[in-house]
């Protein structure tokens, strides 16, 4: 339900004239400037927030292309900020394994393969599957209905085929379910699993607005079922979820 990386009419970093083969990805932030076209300055006191928030939006539209080198100051000076803040946001995608150091040029986003995306579906199956079918059981009609607008909010990122956002609110999303189990720990961890399934394949195909319907159409359907109490059809659902390859 996370929908495939490379989403139709996902607008592509132009590259740069310039032996390390860096992108611009600067509209990331600049698209959350109050007039379209101008580019925002990031606010100091909380550059490297809105940096990785940034690049983590370029990684799952695929503006950050796997295999691809990017330098810290060159994204710097296009973000409008020193090198620091980016190399900073960028050490965390080391540590999430986004991304990974390339000496003395900058960082390389990290080539997966559809192995890795298969090993990642069959653990968040193993921990989210079981808690799920718990919660079907003991999380009330009235508590699930909460959720809605967080399904729906997937169904409107779907329909518009922006895939940043999509990813964002399917996170949310699942977030939410598991958070009913009052395991922080368990969100954390699950969450971390989820952002690293939606960074795309260096061979993945552009996913058309269509599959991120069907998708996020799922998310009404588990809901739906949820607050009815439709225990196989949850069952169902959370299975399908993972080995359908639509999560």
């Amino acid at each position: 339900m996370d929908g495939s990386p490379g989403a139709e009419g996902s607008p592509r970093v132009p590259e740069q004239a310039r032996g390390e083969h860096t992108h611009d990805v600067s509209h990331a932030v600049a698209a959350t400037s109050p007039e379209p076209g101008v580019r925002r300055t990031v606010r100091r006191h909380s550059v490297r927030g809105q940096i990785l928030d940034a690049l983590r939006t370029a990684l799952v539209s695929g503006e950050l292309a796997p295999g691809e080198v990017y330098s810290g100051p060159a994204l710097g000076e296009r973000f409008g900020v020193s090198a620091t803040p980016v190399r900073e946001a960028m050490q965390q995608l080391v540590l999430e394994g986004a991304v990974e150091v390339v000496p003395n040029r900058g960082f390389r986003v990290a080539e997966r393969t559809a192995r890795d995306l298969s090993e990642l579906a069959e653990v968040r199956a193993l921990i989210e599957v079981p808690v799920m079918l718990r919660l079907a059981r003991t999380v009330t009609a009235d508590r699930w209905a909460q959720l809605r607008p967080l399904a729906q909010a997937t169904v409107t990122a779907a329909a518009r085929g922006d895939l940043a956002a999509y990813a964002d609110h399917d996170r949310a999303f699942h977030g939410a379910l598991l958070g009913l189990s009052g395991n922080r720990q368990l969100v954390l961890v699950a969450d971390d699993l989820h952002r690293r399934a939606q960074w795309p394949l260096a061979s993945a195909p552009r996913t058309i607005r269509a599959t991120l319907v069907a998708d996020a159409a799922e998310h009404s359907a588990l809901l739906d079922a949820l607050i009815a109490g439709d225990l196989p059809v949850v069952r169902s659902l959370v299975r399908e979820h993972f080995t359908g390859g639509a999560d």
